[in-house]
């Protein structure tokens, strides 16, 4: 009998829903059935790459919290926390899937109330954190997940540390990978995507992208990046900005990685595709839990990583010598957690 796995990513920034891509493409590559959702900024990356999905009421923490107030929290993100949790607890109940692997708090809550095997991948921890509520609440609600998940896979650049959360599985970095045609490929190297109708899923844009220098990738909530991009062509980088005039969404952003010399972005989910890619990378943060991550890469002295914390330093980084990473990619090893647990 064929599994079926429910997929759901967290609505905030796009590389939640590129990483889980991912992990649907390593479950199909092993034989099963996905169903997909999460919504938000990344659903683009979804529709490019020909998944249908379930777009439950969208949560913006970061956006109420960091960007406004704690009345804020209290006026806009607990009410729509509380309609997502029943809006996915609707959804898993309709798809009845065999498991569901999520990064999203809210689907995992809502596994809880339709008993079905929660596999948790993520990599937030409470000490990226400085203020004391953040700390709690991301403490409280990694040890809920430890509690009701079968497995907590923790996608992670760095070797085990003593920042990481108590109870998790550490997997590579996990990155959503392109064949030469624009397919997406599972971790074997083939492409696996194939529509109901039996027809290969080749997303818009498929292609090798062309060589550039560097690589600008902002995060949904990095500032400042257009002029970064200009003090980095000023002197002399031939740069790339994601997101910029000339820049079309793209299925995968790994290709393009490759085919960089060197990245500069701010969010996780870039940094684990540079490692894929063996692409040098500069880590420019903003968010607290950016800020968090980059204080264990710092620390832990990770080979093709520097983090910068101005244009003018990241403009110098550029221009130094930074070795090239060397990862596998994650994604196939979560997938067999996943699917190995269900059997």
């Amino acid at each position: 009998m064929i599994p079926t796995v429910a997929v759901a990513y967290y609505p905030e920034g796009a590389g939640h829903a590129t990483r889980m891509l991912a992990v649907a493409a390593a479950l199909e590559a092993r034989g099963a059935q996905v169903t997909l959702a999460g919504g938000g900024p990344g659903a683009r990356f979804v529709e490019h790459n020909d998944y249908d999905q379930f777009e439950p009421a969208g949560v913006d923490f970061i956006g109420d919290y960091q960007g406004g107030s704690l009345l804020d929290v209290l006026v806009h993100s607990l009410p729509n926390s509380a309609r997502r949790v029943a809006d996915y607890v609707g959804w898993l109940r309709r798809e009845s899937p065999d498991a569901l692997i999520t990064d999203d708090m809210f689907a995992a809550m809502a596994s809880e109330f339709v008993d079905i095997p929660l596999y948790i991948c993520s990599h937030n921890a409470s000490s990226y954190y400085d203020a004391v509520i953040e700390q709690g609440f991301t403490w409280l609600l990694h040890r809920h997940q430890i509690h009701a998940a079968e497995a907590f896979l923790y996608p992670a650049i760095w070797p085990p540390d003593h920042g990481d959360p108590p109870g998790i599985t550490h997997v590579p970095p996990i990155a959503l990978d392109l064949s030469s045609d624009g397919r997406v490929r599972s971790p074997t190297g083939e492409p696996t995507r194939v529509l109901a109708d039996g027809s290969a899923a080749v997303p818009n844009d498929a292609g090798t992208p062309e060589p550039s220098e560097v690589l600008v990738v902002p995060s949904a909530y990095s500032t400042g990046f257009g002029e970064l991009a200009e003090r980095l062509r000023e002197a002399g980088h031939d740069v790339t900005l994601v997101g910029g005039p000339d820049w079309e969404c793209v299925p995968a952003l790994l290709p393009y990685l490759r085919a960089a010399d060197k990245v500069v972005c701010s969010g996780y989910s870039t940094v684990m595709e540079a490692a894929v890619a063996g692409t040098p990378c500069v880590v420019y943060p903003f968010t607290d839990e950016q800020h968090g991550v980059s204080r264990v890469i710092e620390r832990t002295g990770l080979d093709g990583f520097q983090v910068e914390h101005s244009i003018r330093h990241v403009v110098r980084a550029v221009g130094q010598p930074l070795d090239a990473p060397e990862y596998e990619n994650g994604a196939a090893r979560t997938a067999a957690a996943v699917l190995d647990g269900i059997e």
